[in-house]
């Protein structure tokens, strides 16, 4: 038998699946829960040098590639500023 946290579990689940699912606690923090089945990383390095991982994600390639198709596939889409997302979400 599946209990009800199961149910409930699977129930957002679902509903990540299909979109991000904003979830508040009972003291109104919040989180985001989000499929990542699409996600791809990006290896620039362990250094503890600012300026060297910026010099090492420069010069990554497979990023570039990546980024740059991603913001082909996306033009003509809406964009949102940070801002207008904290208003909608209700934050400051």
């Amino acid at each position: 038998m599946v209990s009800t946290q199961e149910r409930k579990l699977s129930a957002l689940l679902k509903k990540a699946r299909r979109r991000n699912v904003i979830l508040e606690s009972a003291d109104g923090e919040r989180f985001v829960l989000a499929s990542i089945s699409n996600w791809e990383g990006f290896d620039v390095g362990d250094s503890d040098d600012f300026a060297e991982e910026v010099k090492k994600t420069a010069q990554n390639k497979k990023l570039a590639k990546f980024m740059s198709e991603r913001r082909a596939s996306n033009k003509g889409k809406p964009r949102y500023s940070a801002e207008q997302v904290r208003k909608e979400l209700g934050l400051k």
